[in-house]
């Protein structure tokens, strides 16, 4: 079992940036890749950002070049810097983490929300 605990969310103007952490417990050495999806009121839930055990790094297009996602093994701890956030931006973070094996665990989430 993967436990994945969310925290940054809150509200901010567009332009503006923010952090979100997704801390990792329990069978973390199970963990391959780790990263992040949103769901926006009415849509479905889409990739954001992944990155793998070695670092590399996967970016839906909507957000390469503006958000940066990043992984501190040692402390179970995965990050999204998102720079100049958007309205369309809005959405629950949720983390996600999956195995070697394929199985995915969901943090609960967190929200951003983006204003004009």
């Amino acid at each position: 079992q993967v436990q994945l605990v969310e925290s940054g969310g809150g509200l901010v103007q567009a332009g503006e940036s923010l952090r979100l952490s997704c801390v990792a417990s329990g069978n973390t050495f199970a963990i391959n890749t780790i990263g992040w999806y949103r769901q926006a009121p009415g849509k479905q839930r889409e990739l954001v950002a992944t990155i793998s055990r070695d670092d590399k790094p996967n970016y839906a297009d909507s957000v390469n070049g503006r958000f940066t996602i990043s992984r501190d093994n040692l402390k179970n701890t995965v990050y999204l810097q998102m720079n100049s956030l958007s309205v369309a931006d809005t959405a629950v973070y949720y983390c996600n983490a999956k195995t070697f094996r394929f199985f995915p665990y969901w943090g609960q989430g967190t929200q951003v929300t983006v204003s004009f």
